[in-house]
């Protein structure tokens, strides 16, 4: 990964509007891994990541910034709240386990990338495998012509995509199912305790061509593996790139003027060494934490980030205020990201075949009506955008569907205005808030 702050920034504002200081800190700390890559081996293990609290209001693009930032550089990532850890001692989960998750999160990377790389070689040999069932379930259309041209044909249309939805049946392997022993714990596969020492059962089903082809693909895939390699590679980028976010640390800190509730005290002291440092045994091998990249997030209505325990902040140098977002900012939200909510319900609706449209002075209103609803009830950020469309476009997805031609529908300012009035007078929105 060799992009600098600045570029990483820009991808960034592709997805997410403004909250500049939060882009700025994560493409640093981004930045300063691959700074790190490229000391000396000595080096490297003296400098640490410098982990980040987010602190502001829901829906305004913390969590995103973290999940994009992951993407940017297919990182292992994974998001967890800190309210569903309990402390040792307690019934739930512990905290060892996010470093588990983000181990299978590595392993699941990984093994997508070398799948890939094995998929034209295993795409050949699925193809000779349902063009052989074909050739045996046709063999009557094939008449005077020898067995190597129809075949030919039979591939050719098979890559044509003519057989897709033609049931056929295939051998599978039948894969025994994970069980959970305990609670919130690692799974373990029954079927896998004793290795390769026993044959792999096999089952017959029936299903389309297509997704027979997949299932062969899968399976070929698997073989032209190797897994040591795979776990290797998932354990080593777990370490290295991993990303952590933890949100909702707010709630396990202590109120203010208030002692720190046990449980919640626990929990962040459990959660101090694998911050700080440590080395978690998972069922893939041992994993060192020092170099993931944590980043904490929360709304700290309540409480402040002062309000956590000492060592845990101090294992956070890095403290990022996001701000409310403004009208200005919905605007942009509407109509700027390459998954804007207006072009969202525009396709969506185009299945119906209605052409939607949205004008300039109702984009103004609809942003507007959204600043206004944050300001004067919960602020729920870039969330309520949600809530305020799905009420304004109501009517319309619920009258839309059948064949019917293709109709050009235009949001402006006065339907604004005439299908919110409710939802301005009332703030009724008990109905489409979760």
């Amino acid at each position: 990964m060799s992009l600098s702050p600045k570029q990483i920034v820009n991808e960034l504002d592709k997805y997410i509007i403004g909250q500049d200081k939060a882009k700025r800190a994560v493409a640093i700390a981004l930045r300063n891994r691959y700074r790190r890559s490229r000391l000396s081996e000595s080096d490297r293990e003296e400098i640490t990541p410098k982990n980040i609290i987010m602190k502001g209001p829901t829906g305004v693009g913390k969590t995103e910034i973290a999940r994009r930032l992951a993407k940017l550089v297919k990182a292992p990532f994974i998001k967890v709240e800190a309210t569903k850890y309990t402390e040792v001692g307690y019934v739930g989960r512990d905290v060892e386990s996010m470093v588990r998750d983000l181990v299978e999160c590595s392993i699941r990377l990984v093994r997508e990338e070398k799948m890939k790389e094995v998929s034209v070689k295993a795409e050949g040999v699925a193809e000779k495998k349902i063009v052989a069932i074909l050739s045996d379930m046709k063999k009557g259309e094939r008449g005077e012509m020898s067995k190597e041209v129809f075949d030919a044909r039979l591939l050719e249309d098979l890559r044509a995509g003519k057989f897709d939805d033609l049931q056929i049946e295939i051998e599978v392997v039948d894969a025994p199912k994970s069980m959970e022993i305990v609670p919130g714990g690692a799974e373990i596969n029954i079927g896998s305790i004793f290795g390769d020492m026993l044959p792999k059962k096999k089952k017959r089903r029936k299903m389309s061509v297509k997704q027979a082809m997949q299932e062969i693909i899968g399976e070929e895939a698997e073989k032209l593996i190797d897994n040591d390699s795979v776990n290797a590679e998932a354990l080593s980028r777990a370490e290295e790139q991993g990303i952590i976010f933890i949100d909702e640390i707010d709630k396990i800190a202590g109120k203010a003027n208030q002692g720190a509730d046990v449980s919640r005290e626990g929990v962040q002291r459990d959660i101090l060494p694998i911050v700080e440092g440590c080395t978690v045994m998972t069922k893939y091998g041992p994993v060192k934490t020092d170099f993931i990249l944590f980043i904490a997030a929360g709304a700290f209505h309540i409480s402040k980030v002062e309000d956590l325990i000492p060592e845990l902040q101090g294992r956070f140098p890095i403290n990022v205020e996001l701000e409310s977002l403004t009208k200005e900012d919905f605007i942009k939200i509407l109509t700027q990201p390459q998954n804007a909510i207006t072009s969202q319900y525009e396709k969506l609706l185009a299945v119906d075949n209605i052409d939607l449209k949205f004008t300039d002075d109702a984009i103004e209103e609809i942003a507007s009506i959204s600043e206004d609803m944050n300001a004067t009830s919960e602020d729920i950020g870039a969330r309520r955008l949600h809530t305020v469309m799905e009420y304004l476009l109501e009517d319309i997805s619920f009258n839309a569907g059948g064949d019917y031609p293709t109709v050009q529908v235009t949001i402006d300012k006065k339907y604004v205005d005439e299908h919110l009035d409710t939802m301005i007078r009332n703030r009724d929105l008990k109905k489409y808030v979760l």
